[in-house]
């Protein structure tokens, strides 16, 4: 089966964007695992896919599976992507855009400044959302893992994040504490990791440990979770600059019961054909 398919990125978190009628044309689990490969395949840190509309008055839905072949439930950087994508093929940059998910409804919005706004949902504390195993919502948990003991913010943004307060992200123990976190027992699904530095009000540096593919350059709903986490913990403003090691997005929470704003840019690096075998169906992890 030859794939048809876009590459795109937000901040240097990249994705492979291509259509599917039905689930006999994805590529299989190991054709993403080989797609993903940054030396013998495409690249990528998700793979994107785009689907006919399931609700009256939406764009489009997509799944979202990561380059390990697992299906996640959502993906803020991919949807200010698939934005950019879908207002490009219908030559309506000025209309408001409504995404849908498998993490649910996204609505999407092209700014005059070429930046793409994504509402990603009311962030959403109870620890059964994400899913994790903690009797009641609380402010932070503490969590002994094979890399220390460590605390922790939950939340969920459609999918679920871990966040960690660091006191300087460039020193973070990224690579030891963030895969400990994701396969930790309480999160029966895993789970996105981030390390939180504070610098101002409003102003945040960030890196993050994905779910399914470790260590990415930006990550939207990371972005919006640790924002929401810094919020509920009080020190954080209402809009947040969120530096993370492939450049700056904009995350604006009003605050409990008002769904979460990521701002950023959506590029386009090239298109392109590859034969996968399809007909496998993808592992998920929801």
């Amino acid at each position: 089966m030859r794939l048809a398919f876009t590459k795109m990125h937000g901040l240097g978190n990249d994705f492979i964007v291509f259509d599917a009628g039905s689930a006999s044309d994805l590529p299989s689990a190991d054709d993403l695992r080989r797609l993903s490969d940054r030396r013998t395949g495409i690249g990528f840190d998700q793979a994107l896919v785009l689907e006919p509309p399931r609700r009256d008055g939406s764009d489009v839905y997509y799944r979202i599976f990561n380059a390990d072949g697992s299906e996640v439930e959502q993906c803020g950087n991919g949807a200010r992507c698939i934005a950019r994508l879908v207002a490009s093929r219908r030559g309506e940059a000025d209309r408001p855009l409504q995404l849908d998910s498998p993490g649910g409804i996204v609505q999407a919005r092209l700014r005059p400044d070429g930046l793409v706004s994504v509402a990603m949902g009311v962030p959403d504390f109870d620890p059964a959302s994400l899913p994790f195993d903690a009797p009641a919502a609380a402010a932070t948990y503490h969590l002994d893992t094979r890399a220390g003991p460590v605390e922790i913010g939950a939340v969920s943004i459609g999918n679920p994040h871990a966040v960690i307060r660091v006191r300087n992200v460039h020193e973070a123990p990224v690579d030891s504490v963030g895969p400990a976190v994701e396969n930790h027992p309480r999160f029966p699904r895993r789970v996105n990791v981030g390390f939180l530095e504070i610098v101002a009000p409003d102003h945040v540096r960030l890196r993050v440990f994905e779910r399914g593919v470790g260590e990415t350059r930006a990550c939207g709903t990371g972005a919006c979770a640790a924002v929401a986490i810094g919020r509920r913990h009080g020190p954080l403003a209402e809009e947040v600059n969120v530096d993370v090691p492939g450049g700056r997005m904009i995350v604006r929470w009003p605050g409990p019961g008002e769904p979460v704003w990521l701002t950023g840019p959506a590029e386009t690096a090239f298109e392109g054909q590859v034969e996968v075998t399809g007909a496998e169906s993808p592992e998920s992890s929801r």
